[in-house]
């Protein structure tokens, strides 16, 4: 009698399966999608699941990164290489250009331009044609996402309204839209950090370094640790330590903490992972903390 050779998926193997699914969704219903690519960790599995999806064949979309001018230094430097790496077209769009151009004011010079990434991404999508956006956001990151579908309709201005998506039953997706309407969609959306930092793991992929721990200088402030640059310097009455600290999530560096740490290894981070209680957004974005609703009201504009 002959035994069937059979191997039992993990839950990796389904989460990759799952999010190659709606990768070859979008491409297969939308005429002209694009990747979001910032060069953060949840967009380097998206790259790597992309290459599953489509290799040997060219990716069939561009990368795109809306750069608010105020990210590090590192995180940049890793974009433009692995975009280069992969072969990949990479697409730069700044909020100084729409600075320059009027369509972003700042309230005042210190202002963050982190929420002001939604303007320039809708200026982005006109310019391209673009009618989908692929993003790795997740539902464990913030209570807004929570509510996000796969396929994230967005009207003709950008505009997201909760109560107005699509049913996803079954795995089955409309990504179908009119001129000038718009798809987000999030592949990796039921992932958990957690799943993130294994399926790094499992891959063998390469991060930018701030995600482990390295000494920097900090203040403490509401809670959180403010990194000391020259975008973001000590106040007269604050203290500035050096401490050893790793970064969950990466943004503008006006919004974004790192939290204090001593894992500069990929096991050392999946240990901490497992037993943190706060989401990375949650313990390390200032700009989720200006009120309860600020990532809705910011998505229902057109953020990512």
């Amino acid at each position: 009698m002959n035994s069937l050779n059979t191997r039992t998926l993990t839950h990796l193997d389904w989460l990759e399966a799952d999010a190659i699914h709606i990768l070859r969704e979008v491409v297969g219903q939308c005429a002209n999608p694009a990747l979001l690519f910032s060069g953060g960790k949840d967009s380097v599995c998206l790259l790597r699941l992309a290459e599953k999806a489509f290799r040997p064949g060219p990716l069939p979309f561009p990368l795109l990164h809306i750069d608010t001018g105020h990210n590090y230094p590192e995180v940049i430097d890793f974009r433009d290489r692995r975009a280069v790496e992969l072969d990949a077209r990479l697409i730069v769009r700044s909020v100084e250009d729409s600075m320059a151009r009027g369509s972003v004011v700042l309230k005042h010079p210190g202002e963050s331009r982190n929420k002001h990434q939604s303007v320039t991404l809708l200026e982005a999508i006109e310019e391209f044609g673009f009618d989908a956006c692929i993003g790795g956001a997740r539902r464990d990151e913030e209570k807004a996402r929570a509510k996000e579908r796969i396929m994230s309709f967005r009207d003709a201005f950008g505009g997201w309204d909760p109560k107005n998506q699509r049913p996803e039953l079954w795995n089955l997706y409309n990504a179908r839209v009119h001129q000038g309407e718009n798809i987000r969609a999030f592949p990796i959306s039921d992932w958990t950090e957690l799943d993130v930092w294994q399926y790094i793991q499992r891959e063998g992929l390469e991060l930018p370094s701030i995600y482990f721990a390295h000494p920097r200088p900090v203040v403490r402030t509401k809670g959180l640790l403010r990194p000391v640059t020259p975008l973001t310097p000590a106040l007269a009455h604050e203290q500035v330590e050096e401490i050893r600290v790793r970064f969950r999530t990466v943004g503008d560096i006006t919004c974004t903490a790192p939290v204090e740490s001593e894992a500069d290894s990929i096991d050392a981070i999946l240990a901490e992972t497992a037993v943190t209680t706060i989401s990375e957004r949650g313990a390390t974005r200032m700009d989720d903390q200006t009120s309860e609703s600020s990532m809705e009201e910011r998505k229902r504009a057109g953020y990512f």
